[in-house]
């Protein structure tokens, strides 16, 4: 166990998630379905097989799919194609918001919900015990937080021209991302449901000699097929609805090569999250391990803050806004760590 190292280790995987959108600023010509799918391909399908290969010890990757129980490889796609709608409305988030915004929203109900659900659906009465009241008042803070930093998102809305709003958010509109936004923090945290789901193929990895480090990899590669065959699903209607199926071959080669570099390095970015969460979780003592998830996710919302910043999307609103923003920020990430402490 060593604590410090589990932080950075994850604090690496949230600069990744905290970063992934920002590649998609260099893609071109390309419709948001287009590239979002491209993405998907690298991030859900061929860096989980690739990763598996790298860190599961040689020739045990297929024996240890092989063995692993088929309900557990089955419910980890089911709870990663839930997952998959918060992924596809995740990414519509950072369209309509922008990276700060929407990332703050969403992540901040991710960890919420992804803690909360699981009592709920077990029938427990969360009013009943200690911990049970610390999480309800965990989401209660978590409410609050939303509803400071949207308070936020209306004063810039107010304060910037519209020239100001598309220069720094091409396709910003609030009112429908932040209600996207909820409905991607709820829908996202099925990723945890397909974490729970997915133990027996972990402890078959175990078997066959897999560093703890990287356990969860096998994993992955069954909760992101069910989360990629969701965003397909609905990226290719888009497609076909929008005739945007041209984008992949009307464009040059050059250009077309350009936008699957970005759109993969999207994808490496994103995926670096849950690889290093993995990492980090199994360095943390007991004691700090239930913080895991928060601590990724306040990681999470502090970097992509930072972009929001970097990016200009918050340039030409007063002081007052920028105030408001921070506290609703902090407010967010601590009732993370109050509803992990219930």
């Amino acid at each position: 166990m060593n604590p410090i190292a589990g932080i950075l280790l994850i604090a690496i995987g949230s600069i990744g998630a905290a970063s992934f959108y920002v590649p998609f600023k260099k893609v071109k010509s390309w419709a948001w379905e287009s590239y979002w799918i491209s993405q998907g391909v690298f991030a859900w399908i061929i860096i989980p097989w690739l990763f598996a290969l790298i860190f599961i010890p040689q020739g045990e990757l297929i024996p240890v799919i092989r063995e692993s129980p088929s309900s557990a490889k089955l419910m980890a796609m089911f709870f990663g194609s839930l997952w998959g709608f918060g992924g596809l409305t995740f990414g519509l988030s950072l369209r309509y918001l922008g990276v700060a915004l929407g990332q703050s929203i969403a992540l901040g109900l991710c960890a919420a919900f992804g803690t909360l659900l699981p009592p709920i659906i077990a029938g427990d009465n969360l009013f009943s015990t200690t911990s049970g009241i610390l999480m309800v008042i965990g989401v209660a803070i978590t409410v609050a937080g939303i509803i400071i930093i949207g308070y936020a998102g209306s004063l810039k809305s107010k304060e910037m021209s519209e020239e100001e709003k598309k220069a720094a958010v091409k396709d910003f509109a609030l009112k429908k991302g932040i209600l996207i936004a909820i409905f991607a923090g709820i829908m996202s945290a099925c990723m945890n449901f397909g974490y729970e789901a997915a133990k027996p193929i972990e402890e078959v990895a175990l078997a066959h000699g897999t560093n703890p480090l990287f356990q969860k990899n096998p994993s992955l590669i069954f909760i992101l097929l069910g989360g990629f065959i969701t965003n397909l699903i609905y990226c290719g209607f888009l497609n076909i609805k929008n005739k945007t199926y041209k984008d992949y071959f009307t464009v040059s080669g050059n250009l077309f090569m350009n936008n699957l570099f970005f759109t993969f390095l999207a994808g490496l970015l994103w995926f670096l999250q849950f690889h290093f969460f993995g990492m980090g979780s199994s360095k943390l003592p007991p004691g700090m391990a239930v913080f895991g998830w928060s601590i990724l996710m306040a990681l999470n919302i502090a970097i992509s803050n930072i972009w929001g910043i970097i990016l200009k999307e918050w340039k030409g609103v007063r002081t007052k806004t920028i105030v408001v923003l921070i506290v609703g920020i902090v407010i967010l990430i601590l009732s993370t760590f109050v509803v992990k402490l219930g």
